[in-house]
């Protein structure tokens, strides 16, 4: 199956923290960054998932939030620090393509207002964040 979002990681459960409708899943992706999904309880049993699952973490481009103002705590769950690798201008908004220090790639939607706000030319250095609800995660039948 093929699928439209930019962003598809292959990662492993290590933790699951279960909830009364939302479950937290605690991952390793392969660059061992970890990455933190919010899923409905009921999701994770229809899923099977475990500790040890192999799973596909799934998000859209536009989930993926820059921010170069390192000095403000942010309440995002996934925060990853990056580095701008290509931004491909648009009419109004541009993809900016993201490397983590791990060597994980993100890709992100973002208004060109944006990018001249934040100065973003390659080379930037960023912080990528990731809302845990914003995150789909898959596993193969």
């Amino acid at each position: 199956m093929a699928i439209s979002a930019r962003n598809q990681l292959k990662a492993t459960v290590q933790t699951i923290k279960t909830g009364v409708t939302t479950d937290v899943i605690e991952l390793v992706l392969a660059s061992g960054e970890k990455l933190v999904a919010s899923i409905t309880s009921e999701s994770t049993q229809n899923l099977g998932l475990k500790v040890g699952s192999e799973v596909v973490a799934i998000f859209k481009a536009p989930a993926v939030i820059l921010s170069t103002d390192n000095d403000l705590i942010l309440s995002s769950r996934n925060q990853f620090d990056a580095t701008v690798q290509q931004v491909t201008d648009g009419a109004v908004n541009a993809e900016v393509l993201v490397k983590t220090e791990g060597g994980i790639e993100l890709t992100t939607i973002i208004t060109e207002t944006s990018v001249k706000n934040l100065g973003l030319v390659t080379g930037s250095k960023v912080t990528a964040l990731i809302k845990a609800s914003h995150i789909v995660l898959g596993v193969k039948r």
